[in-house]
């Protein structure tokens, strides 16, 4: 690790306000896009073993780079202070809300799918909030059969996807599109970016840990480190 510590010495003498900045970004958001700044992502990729061997060595955290997004993963708590609950992490807590954001998995891998997009594309997934909405409704129908009075779209609408989507939208998964200043639409024809964090999650995983439980989630939380892609960068 000496070695490593020394290259990563080097490039910040070289490069320190660049090192610095990406440190921050990494850190300020649950991830770095590509968007976001694409010179200091570029130059991130081109030295992902330095950045990676820092946060291993000082902090025994986990960096995960694809095409598209950066991110830092925290596997342990140290200050044993901070409960569970008070600790800034992504989760959901309720049953419905744990398989509304499986669904939405589903439904972004089958609007890929439909669109015949892959991760490699330079345009992320748009799609309608009505369209979600329309099958995230059908899909909660078609799991609890016996309660569909429960899940009408108005109900899925207001106690699962009006719970989620704000998180959503925090912890940098989907964007909301705004329209023109001079466009009034119905709340229906929002337009939602799906952004690259989404490639992390797997729908069929997910699925089988929700449907294989027949009591309340404990939750679906950010607790396992997706595998690193190899790229280019360009």
């Amino acid at each position: 690790m000496t070695e490593s510590k020394h290259n990563f010495d080097k490039l910040m003498k070289q490069h320190g306000h660049r090192v610095r900045a990406i440190l921050n970004m990494l850190v300020e958001t649950p991830y770095f896009y590509k968007d976001d700044h694409v010179d200091l992502f570029l130059f991130l990729n081109r030295h992902r073993n330095q950045f990676n061997n820092f946060f291993e060595y000082y902090y025994g955290w986990t960096f995960i780079m694809d095409s598209k997004c950066a991110r830092v993963y925290k596997p342990k708590w140290y200050n044993d202070k901070i409960t569970e609950a008070n600790r800034n992490i992504f989760r959901f807590g309720g049953r419905d809300e744990c398989i509304g954001f499986m669904l939405l998995l589903e439904f972004f891998e089958s609007q890929m799918e439909q669109h015949a997009l892959t991760t490699e594309d330079n345009e992320n997934l748009r799609f309608r909030f009505g369209d979600l909405l329309l099958y995230t409704a059908q899909r909660f129908q078609a799991l609890f059969p016996e309660k569909n009075d429960q899940y009408s779209e108005e109900q899925v609408r207001g106690n699962v996807l009006r719970k989620i989507m704000p998180t959503l939208e925090q912890y940098r998964f989907i964007l909301k599109i705004k329209p023109p200043r001079d466009m009034q639409i119905k709340p229906e024809e929002t337009i939602y970016e799906a952004l690259p964090a989404l490639y992390h999650y797997n729908a069929n995983r997910l699925n089988q840990s929700v449907l294989a439980m027949q009591l309340p989630l404990p939750g679906i939380t950010d607790e396992s480190a997706p595998e690193q892609e190899d790229f280019d960068g360009q």
